[in-house]
């Protein structure tokens, strides 16, 4: 790889955009290549950024100038390219989630393990500067014993974008709804800073689209391993759309963040950097989610900061911070709400 890793982009959806742009910032890393299966939107998209169009999936995973791929699909495609594509000896970073169930989502990760190749899961709010910080700080212990831990995606869709794309509110493509497609980079938050749950119960409901067969609103009431308690509210019926708000409180403080904005930070033992804390995390990096608008006022920077740790994986031949297992917990977390909801059991993990 001569200390640059070639990509190429399989789907050419809106995300591709945002892989694209993401890959063309980094100086270590070089589009080469964009597969589609339909030629005129192959054809399109290579025009835009200067790359091959490839509309044989065969010879584009046979293309020796294209080492690592990413997957821009329906999340119900992402298994049928990933597999494949680790079979050829390509590295994977998958858009969330890995797939529509937790047993297509192992596959993955087992053939990429099996080839030897890096698979890196996109949660790129992760890479947000206040998450990191939260991160640390509930590592180090600062928020005491934690005890409750929640988040509210309080989002909007309209019917419109339902109706946009016949893979959109479906099981077999979309995987679920306001939690697996919307609220699934939040939930990742969740386990990333809080550790896994213990035990789950959960309601879902579609309560304002029509054609669509699954769930619109959800609430979940969540154990985690370390005794903590949380709840998960996820909706696309929320007009116009809120930030993500994400709620942790110990018995020494107690932290908000909405998007990638810190709106709380207080604690019983107040330290001299706390007010410099609220000052810089009320700015914005840009990091924030489609609250009213799956693409409105989204950045490339998030995804920009998870290919800069995949390509140095790669380079390093270590694991990314954000592997495919990493990606499995919360797909493995929906999947439990939504076993919750249908049975109307607490569903143990």
């Amino acid at each position: 790889m001569a200390g640059k890793v070639r990509f190429g982009i399989i789907g050419t959806g809106a995300i591709a955009v945002l892989h694209a742009e993401a890959i063309m910032a980094l100086e270590n890393a070089e589009l080469v290549a964009v597969y589609d299966k339909v030629t005129e939107r192959c054809r399109a998209f290579a025009e835009k950024y200067h790359v091959r169009a490839v509309d044989d999936f065969d010879a584009f995973l046979s293309d020796k100038t294209i080492d690592a791929v990413t997957i821009a699909t329906p999340t119900g495609f992402h298994g049928e390219v990933a597999i494949p594509a680790a079979r050829a000896g390509k590295h994977v970073l998958c858009e969330k989630p890995l797939d529509v169930t937790l047993e297509k989502a192992d596959a993955i990760i087992q053939e990429c393990e099996k080839h030897g190749v890096v698979l890196s899961a996109v949660f790129q709010s992760r890479f947000a500067k206040n998450i990191q910080l939260l991160k640390k700080t509930v590592d180090e212990g600062r928020f005491g014993k934690i005890v409750l831990v929640s988040t509210q995606v309080k989002w909007f869709r309209s019917q419109e974008y339902y109706d946009s794309a016949t893979w959109r509110g479906t099981w077999a493509l979309d995987g679920g709804g306001a939690l697996m497609n919307q609220s699934i980079h939040t939930i990742d938050l969740l386990l990333y800073i809080n550790g896994d749950p213990d035990e789950v119960f959960a309601y879902t409901g579609t309560l304002t689209h029509d054609r669509i067969e699954v769930e619109d609103n959800a609430c979940a009431v969540v154990k985690y391993k370390n005794g903590s308690l949380g709840v998960v509210e996820a909706s696309t019926s929320c007009a116009p759309g809120f930030p993500r708000r994400i709620e942790i409180s110990g018995s020494n403080g107690t932290a908000v963040v909405e998007d990638d904005l810190i709106v709380r930070w207080q604690f019983v033992d107040e330290q001299p950097e706390d007010e410099e804390i609220r000052l810089k995390g009320a700015v914005s990096e840009g990091m924030k989610g489609g609250s009213g608008d799956p693409m409105s006022g989204v950045s490339h920077e998030g995804h920009r900061r998870q290919l800069a740790d995949m390509v140095d994986a790669i380079l390093a031949h270590k694991d990314p911070l954000l592997s495919g297992r990493e990606g499995r917990r919360a797909v493995q977390l929906i999947c439990g709400i939504y076993e919750s909801a249908r049975t109307g059991k607490p569903v143990k993990f």
